[in-house]
C-alpha cells in the first residue's frame, strides 16, 4: 500500500480529479466498440487490402478497451486508509456507494481520482470495499474492475496486474521546531546528536535509519502521536508526509520544513492505480486520463481530503 509503505514501498501511480482531463476523444469505450463491430462484420471493399484476420485482430482490441460492463466502474478499496480513502454514512458530492456495505459511502483522495477515471471511460463509479491484500485477487477473479487503494507498483505486484502512472506522489520530509538547534539543517551531518522520531511499522520510521549520529527514538504509533511529541519537546525533528506538510503546518505555526539537500533513498511512495493484466489500450486511455490533472489539483484535491477525513 502507498500506506506509510514500511514494507510495501516502491510504486507510481495516481488518481486525479475533474476538469478536462477529457483530452479524450469524445466517443465512449461502448461506442468505439460499436464501430468497430459494424467495421468488423460489414463486408470488405475488394482491393482494401482488409482480410478477416485484421478485422478480427481490429474488434478484438477494442473489445479489451473497456472494464467490466462499460457501465459501472467496480473501484476496489478498503475505505478505511484516510485520507486516500474511507467510509461514511451519507452520500454527498465527494462520494460513491459502496456496493458490498448496505446505506455506506466512500470518500477520499483514492475516491475522487476513481470518480474522474470513470467519468473520463464514460462509466459510473462504486466502491468494493476489501481488505488491502485482498485486493489484486479480486481483480484477477472479475469481482472489480480497478484498484485505487492507496497502492504503490512493486515488481511483486506487477508479475499479477498492470499498474498506470501515478495519481499522486508523496515523500518523507523532516519537520522540527522554528528556532530549534537543527532548523537550518541542509544535511544528515547537520543532524548530529538530535533526537528523530517517527511511526511505528511504517517507512517514517526505517527511514530514519539512513541519518547518522542521531538518537533514533522508539516510534510512536500514530501520526498525531508523533506530532504531539514534536510539539511537547519530547523529540527534535519527526519525520512525515510531504503531502500533508501543509495543513501540519497550518495547524502548528511553530513548526517549520527541513529543507534538505541529502534525500532518503526509497522513500518516494505513488498511488497506483491497478487494472488485470493484458488490457493496453485501456491501461493507456486511463494514464491519459490522469496525465491531465496538474500538480497544484493533485495538491488542492489532497488538501481537501485532509480537511475531510475522519479524525
Amino acid at each position: 500500500m502507498t500506506k506509510n509503505l514500511s514494507a510495501d514501498a516502491q510504486l507510481e501511480s495516481s488518481r486525479l480529479t475533474r476538469r478536462d482531463f477529457l483530452k479524450l476523444s469524445g466517443l465512449s469505450a461502448f461506442s468505439a466498440g460499436g464501430m468497430m463491430f459494424l467495421a468488423g462484420c460489414g463486408p470488405a471493399a475488394q482491393d482494401s487490402g482488409t482480410d478477416d484476420t485484421d478485422a478480427a485482430d481490429d474488434a478484438s482490441d477494442t473489445a479489451e478497451a473497456t472494464l467490466g460492463d462499460g457501465v459501472t466502474l467496480r473501484v476496489g478499496m478498503e475505505a478505511a486508509y484516510a485520507p486516500y480513502n474511507w467510509q461514511v454514512s451519507e452520500a454527498s458530492d465527494y462520494t460513491i456507494p459502496i456496493d458490498n456495505v448496505d446505506g455506506a459511502y466512500a470518500d477520499g483522495y483514492d475516491v475522487q481520482v476513481a470518480k474522474i477515471i470513470a467519468d473520463g471511460l464514460g462509466m459510473e463509479a462504486v466502491a468494493v470495499k476489501l481488505d488491502f491484500s485482498a485486493l489484486i485477487d479480486s481483480l484477477n477473479n472479475g469481482q472489480i474492475d480497478i484498484v485505487c487503494a492507496g497502492m504503490s507498483v512493486s515488481p511483486e505486484r506487477q508479475e499479477s496486474a498492470d499498474f498506470t502512472d501515478s495519481y499522486i506522489d508523496d515523500d518523507i520530509v523532516m519537520i522540527t521546531k522554528k528556532g530549534s538547534a537543527y532548523a537550518d539543517a541542509t544535511t544528515f551531518a547537520d543532524l548530529a546528536g538530535a533526537s528523530v522520531l517517527g511511526q511505528a511499522a511504517t517507512m517514517f520510521d526505517d527511514v530514519i535509519e539512513q541519518i547518522p549520529d542521531i538518537n533514533h527514538m522508539t516510534p510512536a504509533e500514530t501520526v498525531p502521536l508523533v506530532v504531539e511529541n514534536l510539539s511537547s519537546g519530547t523529540c527534535d525533528i519527526i519525520t512525515y508526509s510531504m503531502l500533508s506538510v501543509p495543513k501540519l503546518l497550518e495547524t502548528y505555526p511553530d513548526f517549520v520544513q527541513l529543507e534538505m539537500t541529502d534525500k532518503f533513498e526509497g522513500s518516494v511512495m505513488p498511488d497506483n492505480a491497478a487494472i488485470a493484466k493484458g488490457n493496453d489500450a485501456m491501461l493507456e486511455q486511463i494514464n491519459e486520463i490522469i496525465a491531465g490533472i496538474s500538480q497544484d489539483d493533485r495538491q488542492a484535491m489532497w488538501n481537501e481530503c485532509m480537511d475531510r477525513q475522519p479524525a
